[in-house]
């Protein structure tokens, strides 16, 4: 297990330290919350498609049919934002943090004014493909120039900020998405109301500074110290300087060239080989364990777990999200307190119970679903051709009418309870219509069942769980273990594999549930999470407190201690023995 030291400096009162230090220097503050609108970005996007995909499927009827069209709209932006991610990685280092930020924003309003104004899925997926390109080079973009522009005493908290606003992000996108479910063109202004804060943000970065460290490294001294006094006190100004200057002379006597970058040597470099191994790890373990799934397809896994309204499961899947950005706060109290390692070990412990919940809630759910009967005289024409022509249909559920593909088939509940024996009838507008009429639900994506509170609550715990330690952890960690010279592609390199990760999730999840089912989908994502936390005990260092260019010591330093509660000794007093 990669271990490090923690200096002293860095105790229980971090927490306390960082309002003090940003009270007393707002500066600070203002550039981490203005770079956070791109993680506010990053969360919005990626969540208003699981709602607004409810009404697109309504207004697009080739969308309702076929599933893989549906994987496709969400995950056209997860695709976009690989290449954004590995393009984001080459433009940090060539033009520098806050010039990409800006690249983002322009990508992001572009995107959401041709979604807003789609006529059909083929524009749609082409606005999310520029939404993702957006998102791509703010994910890795914002908490890295949040981090370069960070005390180190405070820095988990800041970049944790920016963590917090994906969730805020995410949870905003769900509120919008309620406030428009009456509006006329719904969904339209779900995906069109993104292109607010991308502006606000180009118009706030082109007010701040490029990242210090940046400039520094491309030999635009007097600029990077002029911009490191208004971060650091006065006291400390002069020792940041001085490391940042030692970490890149060491650079360009290693390099010869210090502005060429050799990827061989890259790889073949100790410390960034152990560095990319943890971060690019993290990176994909992040999205393996099935975030993105809750955070996508959220509003879905309500109905599958029973509940039938639109409105109903955006209301509930608007608890989710609140919890992710509770976590998130958690996350910044704990951070700079409780350090990375042990944030992620009991995050990946309670997201593996949680999984275990679901997986076992959605087995009762689709084992003990609500019997069929034959149709009533008024539903009598309407009935599924599938479940009429069947040999055996007395042993037909709920689960397997919703199966029917000849055509789609849904359940029309009991009019006294929805867990009595329904009704299988062709799915269309008119037999919803007709369903509703009766004072009866009309289920399509889930059954009914008793179980679906349970689901919600397995859901809760999963976010609970998540949220403040593999949500915004492995973010600050590939914020700040790389060496100056490769941070910006290695934070690509690990942004390219986070979003690879996520494509693959969400590009399969809904084939799964169907292939599978939706408990052993779950069961696959908890085996998952049990390799991350051992992955996480044998190869994620611990960061915290240390000094950006300290961490490439403690790198260098690499020991196995697997006694992870237990108090390294400081990194200063190893490099004095």
């Amino acid at each position: 297990m990669v271990e490090g030291g923690v200096p002293t400096g860095t105790d229980a009162s971090a927490f306390k330290e960082c309002f003090s230090l940003t009270w007393k220097n707002p500066y600070v503050l203002r550039l981490a919350f203005s770079a956070g609108i791109g993680g506010l970005l990053f969360g919005y996007d990626t969540g208003v498609i699981s709602g607004a995909l409810l009404y697109i499927r309504d207004d697009f009827k080739s969308v309702d049919r076929e599933t893989v069209l549906q994987e496709s709209i969400v995950s056209m932006a997860v695709a976009g934002a690989i290449i954004g991610a590995a393009i984001g990685g080459w433009a940090n280092d060539r033009f520098g943090r806050r010039s990409a930020i800006l690249i983002a924003d322009f990508l992001f309003f572009i995107g959401a004014v041709i979604m807003a104004s789609a006529p059909g899925p083929a524009l749609l997926i082409i606005g999310r493909v520029f939404v993702g390109l957006g998102v791509g080079m703010a994910s890795m973009t914002a908490p890295l120039y949040i981090s370069e522009a960070s005390p180190a005493k405070i820095r988990g908290a800041l970049v944790s900020t920016n963590g917090f606003l994906i969730t805020g992000g995410q949870f905003l996108s769900y509120l919008i998405n309620l406030a428009f479910t009456k509006a006329p063109g719904t969904w339209r202004w779900m995906l069109g109301v993104a292109g607010i804060p991308a502006l606000l943000q180009f118009i706030l970065m082109l007010l701040l500074p490029e990242s210090p460290r940046w400039l520094y490294r491309k030999g635009r001294e007097e600029e990077a110290k002029a911009i490191l006094r208004k971060i650091y006190p006065a006291e400390d100004v002069e020792t940041e300087i001085h490391d940042l200057k030692e970490s890149i002379d060491k650079e360009i006597q290693e390099e010869g060239n210090s502005e060429k970058i050799n990827f061989i040597k890259l790889l073949r470099t100790k410390t960034v080989r152990r560095g990319l191994i943890a971060g690019v790890g993290l990176q994909i373990f992040q999205q393996f364990v099935g975030i993105n799934t809750v955070m996508y397809y959220s509003p879905t896994i309500v109905q599958l777990a029973g509940f039938a309204s639109n409105q109903t499961a955006l209301l509930l899947s608007l608890v989710t999200a609140g919890l992710n950005a509770l976590g998130s706060i958690v996350s910044i109290y704990f951070i700079d307190r409780t350090g990375r390692k042990k944030l992620l070990i009991i995050s990946l412990v309670g997201v593996i119970i949680s999984l275990g919940l679901l997986s076992g809630v959605f087995h009762e759910t689709t084992s003990h679903s609500p019997m069929l009967r034959a149709s009533e005289s008024q539903f009598s024409a309407y009935t599924c051709p599938d479940y009429s022509s069947a040999t055996n249909n007395f042993a037909w559920d709920c689960m397997k009418c919703l199966k029917a593909s000849n055509p789609g088939c849904g359940f029309c509940s009991a009019a006294s309870d929805k867990l009595l024996p329904g009704s299988c009838l062709i799915s269309n507008d008119t037999v919803k219509d007709l369903c509703h009429g009766n004072h009866r639900e009309w289920y399509t994506r889930g059954c009914p069942s008793k179980y679906g509170w349970v689901a919600l609550i397995g859901l809760a715990l999963y976010i609970i769980f998540f949220s403040p330690g593999m949500g915004t952890v492995p973010w600050i960690v590939n914020s700040e273990i790389y060496p100056l010279r490769f941070r910006g592609v290695c934070g690509g390199i690990a942004a390219t594999a986070n979003w690879i990760s996520n494509l693959i999730v969400a590009q399969s999840f809904l084939s799964l549930t169907q292939a599978i089912g939706t408990s052993w989908t779950f069961l696959i994502f908890g085996v998952i999470s049990v390799v991350a936390l051992i992955f996480v005990l044998i190869c994620v260092p611990e960061t915290k407190g240390l000094p950006i260019e300290e961490v490439e010591k403690m790198l260098e330093l690499r020991s196995l201690h697997y006694k992870f509660w237990e108090k390294r000794p400081d990194l200063s007093e190893k490099n004095q023995v």
